[in-house]
């Protein structure tokens, strides 16, 4: 059930696609179902459903989540009666599990354990249940003196006594479909809200002999409904995440300062993870891989005894093995570090391959550049790729050694084991073998400094007082 308009978000996103640990709520939720071995998924949405709609596609294949839809708001009953068409041909022996789409830590194995108890249920139905570290506005589990379930009074339609019961509704089931079909045809909107209310089915399962409840862990089913929940719950999934990493062999720090998405992965042997680092998207990381102080990763695939020092940033970026990158390296999309490069600090690349063994080793700015291997990049360089209308390629070969403060102007290459000296602008091809110096000729006006400083204490002896 992702339908809902979330209004207590305050956002123009559809709630279902803000994320936890890098990865939309909604996503979190169909993940699990597809791990608990789910044969069809349907989601049903509402309010801007096609943006959700494609954020599915794109994650999980076009056409691999259904959709069904509730354009109008009445309850979480006719939710589900929406989504009935999209099953219409399953037997009415399945067992249909209905889960939340604000609730992403929901697990597969829990999803799993209540499919089977639905399937053990004479009810044929079973649903989870939590007890809050907090009074919430959640439903109450109230049972009959034998203490089997009755039914669920929502919050709103509770008396005072019925508020009392610790034992609230989670807003995940498993029924049977037969069951579904027939039990949903019985709704009426006959509470505070006026709405449909799924709640209700439980009622119907008495008669039936009692819908099971399976106790789950709140931090496991809380739902979403503002920031605030937001920013608790994605505590909890880093949590879950950094814990499962340590446990594979991977070191953190500062576990609490360590920031990796539900997407990463994976991270290999004696992986070391400095404090405030973070791993975004679909980072992947070899054995033996050092990242410092405060590196940001984002869609970086490293491979292994590299090491990346304190405030280093890549984006979309393959970094080789053995490599030393950093302090304050930034690799910007479309760069290619290949095994052995040195980037050193305050180096910036885009679109650029560093092939094996070259070295920038401090202050440069490498744009649209192919740097050949063992080519040595000096201080200050910048290749400039950009008119002001279009990009153009620099292409420095192999061995090739660039000296301090030059500018490599686009289109450009350097020619194998050539020479650039320092401080040159090179606007022409420079041959194989070849030195490239565009220098001005140093003149030396001897005597020039001491006669100018002595003018410019004259001066200043010469000044009246009033003007001093």
């Amino acid at each position: 059930m992702a339908a809902g308009l979330g209004t207590r978000m305050k956002s123009d996103l559809p709630k279902v696609l803000h994320r936890v640990a890098g990865r939309p709520l909604l996503h979190w939720v169909v993940t699990s179902a597809k791990a608990a071995g789910a044969g069809r998924i349907v989601a049903i949405l509402g309010h801007k459903h096609e943006q959700v709609k494609v954020a599915l596609d794109a994650s999980f294949g076009a056409g691999a989540v259904d959709v069904a839809l509730q354009t109008e708001q009445r309850g979480t009953g006719h939710a589900v009666q929406c989504a009935l068409p999209a099953i219409a041909n399953e037997s009415d022996d399945r067992i249909v599990v209905i889960l939340t789409g604000d609730a992403p830590l929901i697990a597969s194995e829990r999803i799993a354990e209540l499919t089977a108890a639905a399937e053990a249920s004479p009810a044929g139905m079973a649903l989870l249940s939590t007890v809050p570290p907090r009074p919430m506005p959640y439903g109450r589990l109230v049972r009959d003196s034998g203490g089997t379930l009755e039914r669920i009074v929502e919050h709103s339609d509770a008396t005072d006594e019925q508020k009392q019961i610790q034992d609230t509704n989670a807003g995940f089931y498993a029924i049977r479909l037969g069951h579904l079909k027939k039990d949903l045809a019985t709704l009426r909107a006959d509470n505070a809200k006026g709405e449909l209310y799924l709640t209700d089915l439980v009622a119907q399962a008495y008669a039936r002999g009692g819908a099971t409840s399976i106790d789950a862990p709140f931090t496991e089913v809380a739902g979403i409904n503002d920031r605030v929940d937001l920013a608790g719950v994605e505590v909890e999934a880093r949590r879950r995440i950094n814990e499962a990493w340590m446990r594979a062999g991977v070191t953190m720090v500062d576990p609490a300062s360590t920031f990796i998405d539900a997407e990463v992965g994976p991270l290999g042997k004696d992986v070391w993870l400095g404090p405030n680092v973070a791993l975004r998207g679909k980072t992947k990381v070899g054995d033996n891989v050092r990242i410092d102080l405060g590196c940001v990763l984002t869609d970086v695939t490293v491979a292994a005894d590299t090491n990346i020092k304190p405030y280093s940033i890549c984006t979309e970026t393959t970094v080789g093995a053995k490599v030393q990158m950093g302090p304050f390296t930034h690799c910007r999309p479309a760069s290619r570090i290949d095994d052995d490069v040195h980037l050193g600090n305050f180096v910036e690349t885009k679109k650029t391959h560093m092939m094996a063994g070259s070295k920038a080793n401090h202050l440069a700015y490498l744009g649209d550049a192919s740097v050949g291997q063992k080519a040595n990049i000096g201080a200050g360089t910048i290749t400039c790729n950009y008119d002001g209308v279009g990009k153009y390629q620099t292409t420095i070969e192999a061995g090739a050694f660039i000296g301090s403060d030059s500018q490599l102007v686009a289109p450009v290459t350097v020619g194998r084991d050539s020479y650039v000296g320092a401080g040159t602008t090179v606007t022409k091809d420079v041959p194989r073998g070849s030195l490239a110096i565009t220098r001005v000729k140093q003149v030396n006006v001897e005597g020039w400094a001491d006669r100018f400083r002595e003018a410019q204490a004259r001066k200043r002896r010469e000044k009246k007082p009033e003007e001093q």
